[in-house]
């Protein structure tokens, strides 16, 4: 099922840069303020490729995608990336603790060549839904650039963890970073052809479920369709742009951490706590509490009243809601979603609260009109609170039980219903198609 391959990866040498100063969160995680630390951090650090900044006077001869090509073939030319003698897969371990916790986890998984699969072919599952634009973006820069930097997160089956144990590394890291976040990054090259073959043979049966990287996953699609349409409709089963960067990881050990992503609600004209409590008691048992809790308290009421179903916090500028125990619904706002995937709290939130109570069409929320993702219940909570937001939903994170059955099923969750903890460092490994 899920073809996998290795491969010569480009990689920094140390000798011209230092990898800590070199390497960056994944694109759609840098912020303005990190993006302005990476510049600094050094003159070849990957941002320059991923997340460029614009200037004035772009253009279609100089841009970002354009100076991006440029980066990278002046990097290769003087040596700052360069090739791996032979190819390889590269184990991939990140040592991290929860953000609130101080109990330190391990996640292991390894970065390989993964063949491009249609969604109809039933190897690649997605569990989220995709947006044009970022898929629009990111498709310039890989035409720009033919290369891959930034590993899409896949998870697959191993409950007896044989993949896993067969990379059991007896020596020191070839790569070792920190992150901004606190998280250790090892990472060992294996180049031994009997191990690897070993390890394509136990994942030839496997299905992968994207865990990060949808938008990434598609351009890829996007980018081997032009480019199997200028071959003339052939295909090479071989061929460089059939292959994306991935990183697997076995979603049946432990280490695998799922954190909420809440929604604020902005701009609304009108807006009234009595109407959102009122109406929302169609929908849910609407509780009034006290208002005065921090995000760690706020994590511990969620995480005790939803063991037992769903469970939304609503925190307008000086009044709380605590909502649970789903009433039947018109199934009309529910039409075209199964059972399972009306049983998810972010369904829930979307369907009943965000349509239903605030009237905010589906399209709206797409466009984040007056509706914004954050991590950080911290600062949802301080953005409703000092009056920039007419009211913030936190929820729970989704189980990795739900993520599964979801996406084996051939269903998605809204955009931004998981956030995997923590992301894969981009810039340890970059596969160029030329």
């Amino acid at each position: 099922m899920a073809y996998i391959s290795p491969f010569r990866a480009l990689r920094y040498d140390p000798s011209k840069v230092t990898l800590s100063k070199a390497v960056t969160q994944p694109y759609d995680k840098i912020t303005p303020a990190m993006q302005e630390h990476y510049y600094d951090a050094s003159p070849c650090n990957l941002v320059r490729i991923v997340l460029g900044k614009k200037e004035p006077s772009d253009g279609p001869d100089n841009n970002v995608y354009t100076r991006a090509a440029k980066y990278f073939a002046d990097w290769r030319r003087d040596g700052v990336l360069k090739p791996d003698a032979e190819p390889s897969i590269y184990l991939y371990v990140q040592q991290f603790a929860v953000p609130g916790g101080t109990e330190r986890l391990e996640r292991r998984g390894f970065i390989a060549l993964g063949r491009v699969e249609d969604y109809a072919n039933k190897v690649v599952y997605r569990h989220e839904q995709t947006l044009s634009k970022p898929k629009a973006d990111r498709l310039d820069l890989l035409r720009a650039t033919k290369a891959h930097f930034e590993q899409i997160f896949m998870l697959y089956s191993d409950p007896a963890s044989e993949i896993d144990g067969a990379l059991n590394p007896n020596s020191a890291p070839d790569m070792e970073t920190s992150d901004e976040y606190g998280v250790t990054h090892k990472v060992w090259k294996v180049s031994d052809p009997k191990l690897v073959q070993l390890i394509r043979d136990k994942m030839a049966d496997k299905k992968l479920i994207i865990a990060d990287g949808h938008h990434r996953y598609e351009t890829s699609l996007n980018y081997r369709n032009e480019r199997r349409t200028a071959a003339g409709g052939a295909v090479n089963p071989d061929a460089s742009y059939e292959f994306t960067v991935m990183t697997f990881v076995n979603m049946d050990r432990p280490g695998l951490v799922i954190l909420p992503t809440h929604r604020v609600v902005h701009g609304l004209t009108g807006f009234s706590s009595d109407v959102l409590r009122d109406k929302a008691k169609a929908y849910f048992r609407v509780k009034e509490i006290d208002p005065s809790f921090d995000a760690a308290e706020a994590a511990n009421k969620l995480r005790e009243t939803g063991n037992t179903g769903t469970a939304i916090l609503a925190i307008t500028t000086n009044r709380a809601f605590l909502m649970d125990s789903p009433k039947a619904a018109d199934a009309k706002i529910f039409a075209g979603l199964s059972p399972r995937q009306q049983l998810l709290d972010v369904v829930q939130l979307h369907k009943c609260l965000l349509e239903g109570v605030l009237g905010l069409s589906e399209e709206s929320i797409r466009n984040q009109q007056n509706l914004s993702y954050i991590r950080d219940a911290g600062e949802a909570l301080a953005q409703v609170r000092r009056g920039s937001a007419n009211v913030a939903f936190l929820m729970n994170p989704a189980k990795m039980e739900q993520v599964r059955d979801i996406a084996f099923a051939g269903e998605v969750m809204p955009q931004k219903s998981t956030d995997f903890f923590p992301k894969m460092i981009s810039g340890f490994t970059t596969y160029a198609l030329e």
